[in-house]
């Protein structure tokens, strides 16, 4: 039996699990997974985590009249997040459900992403004190989720004229960026918008590239682009691709891309990552500065 074809097909059956504290940042990672769930033709489930940090003192022990009024303030956050979902998913809102936890948000949501097809969560959340500053939450599900994380940052690019938008997906012709390929062509489809293909073949400037030999790696770099995608195009005949190869770090080429364009998806590690290395340094330098919905997809 095929492994992967029982995850895919468990997962294609699983909900979009979305987390929210509260913030603002959070509040947008709702809206997008309410739309992400409305393409998917598939439910959403909201949660959000009132558990109390404890840092390195004792944990502190709450009364009832505590735990009760830390659940109404969660229904409170989960009603308006219901709220913004119903709104981003006008007529087409997918089945929503909400749920309180009193346990820590990061194992709560590494726990639930095995059951999801998709994790959402916010760049930065109510801890989150500095522009630019990736928020813990975010930081461990990127690293540790079972399924594909998408993190919003400041838009969540749902709107008519981003939606007009292509999506962006980084390959660097290692197995690696296999799935993320595979989410990059199955999103634009769905949102029938171009797909535009981004290899970057070197690791420097192409300003610090000696001249010889530039033309026979800009073929070689071509060629790997193109053996990646190969039978992609007859799956998803609808979706139009756009290669583009630069001789440059991929985090530059990939960020300057992504200024016109409505999401980007890529791999947990590139070609030069390491089995043991869990979120390739382009991956996590693109988490903290590109600004568009990002979905980090995890090799299978």
């Amino acid at each position: 039996m095929d492994i992967d074809k029982v995850s895919r097909a468990t997962q294609s059956n699983s909900p979009i699990l979305a987390a929210v504290d509260g913030s603002a940042s959070s509040y947008q990672a709702v809206a997008w997974s309410a739309a992400e769930a409305a393409l998917h033709r598939c439910a959403l489930h909201i949660v959000t985590s009132m558990a109390i940090p404890t840092g390195f003192g004792p944990g502190i022990s709450l009364g009832e009249a505590d735990l009760e009024w830390l659940r109404r303030d969660g229904d409170r956050i989960l009603a308006e997040a219901a709220r913004v979902a119903r709104t981003a998913a006008p007529g087409d809102e997918p089945a929503i459900t909400t749920e309180v936890s009193f346990e820590p948000a990061i194992p709560l949501l590494i726990d639930r992403s095995a059951r999801a097809r998709m994790l959402v969560v916010g760049s930065r959340g109510l801890g989150a004190f500095q522009r630019g500053l990736l928020g813990s939450v975010s930081t461990a599900t990127t690293h540790h989720a079972h399924c594909p994380v998408a993190v919003i940052h400041g838009i969540s690019a749902i709107d008519a004229v981003s939606a007009r938008q292509p999506v962006l997906v980084g390959v660097d012709g290692t197995g690696n960026s296999v799935p993320a390929v595979e989410l990059a062509f199955e999103e634009a489809s769905r949102r029938k918008v171009d797909l535009v293909a981004l290899h970057a073949w070197s690791d420097t400037s192409g300003l610090d590239m000696p001249a010889r030999g530039w033309d026979a790696a800009r073929e070689s770099a071509e060629a790997v682009l193109a053996e990646s995608l190969v039978g992609w195009g007859e799956r998803y005949p609808d979706v139009t691709v756009r290669r583009v190869v630069t001789a440059d770090r991929p985090v530059r080429s990939l960020l300057e891309q992504s200024a016109d364009t409505q999401l980007v998806i890529v791999g947990t590690r590139g070609r030069g990552g390491f089995a043991s290395t869990v979120l390739g340094s382009t991956s996590n330098a693109l988490l903290h500065s590109v600004e568009v919905p990002m979905i980090v997809v995890r090799s299978r």
